[in-house]
């Protein structure tokens, strides 16, 4: 299925299940594929995946490209859906683009999640420019991204494929606009007005978004909650999927209960 933006961008989405309606947002330069190791554990709600443009199935076009459009995007699938309002996780650049989701359409999120995440870097912690380096190398990008995302103990017992290494149908010029979208993201004076109940999750180990992110995050948005994942790295939501799918099922439960 595809919705049609402002712009004319088509945007690919998936929808599975029946219940509550739950949006998931991959992280950049990652299409929906990046959430089908966690899908199961969400059973009983209707779960809403989709494409970012420049990925998947989506429209690439060759423009600016920004965290904030991006939201854009994602109201134009609840359109196109006829859902007024959904619960929103989002992870990595994903969740960047929910800060945005929540803050200009306050009215269509329900509940929030967000995962490995931060505000931008102008108020943010940062990746160091050592791992900036290292992934600007064609020889070691892949390896160093696994390293990021999961613990050595894991990547041994899990040759893969994995699903968080980045759409490989993407046109250079796309994970390009992608990398810009991330880069300039800066929600920080609009992280006061969000109203909706927000949880945030962080592996205690990922240096990739640091975890000191989570609780700036937390103090930055009112009401907010933060929980740390020990031992996980960027992909706290796969390698820890029994600790962290969980947190986020019962933070969805109980604030339904609040509405």
């Amino acid at each position: 299925m595809h919705a049609t933006t402002v712009d004319g961008t088509r945007i690919a989405y998936q929808v599975r299940g029946t219940g509550q309606p739950l949006v998931l947002l991959a992280g950049q330069s990652n299409n929906h594929t990046w959430w089908d190791p966690i899908l199961p554990d969400f059973a009983g709600r209707r779960l809403i995946t989709l494409d970012w443009r420049g990925t998947g199935e989506s429209d690439k076009p060759d423009e600016v490209y920004t965290t904030r459009g991006f939201a854009q995007d994602v109201v134009a699938v609840l359109d196109d859906l006829g859902l007024d309002s959904a619960n929103v996780y989002g992870t990595s650049m994903g969740g960047r683009v929910a800060q945005w989701l929540a803050i200009d359409y306050p009215q269509r999120v329900d509940a929030l999640v967000l995962g490995c995440t931060s505000p931008g870097a102008a108020h943010g912690y940062e990746r160091s420019q050592e791992i900036r380096k290292a992934l600007a190398d064609p020889a070691r990008t892949e390896r160093v991204l696994l390293e990021l995302m999961y613990s050595p103990a894991w990547l041994a017992e899990n040759p893969g494929p994995y699903c968080v290494l980045g759409d490989p149908t993407m046109p250079s010029y796309a994970k390009g606009r992608h990398l810009v979208a991330s880069n300039r993201h800066d929600a920080w004076d609009g992280l006061p007005t969000i109203t909706a109940s927000t949880l945030i999750l962080h592996g205690t180990d990922d240096i990739f978004s640091p975890a000191a992110n989570a609780q700036l995050l937390a103090d930055r948005i009112p009401g907010a909650r933060a929980e740390l994942v020990k031992g996980a790295r960027h992909a706290y939501f796969h390698e820890f999927r029994s600790v962290a799918s969980p947190a986020v099922l019962a933070f969805l439960a109980a604030a339904q209960d609040r509405t």
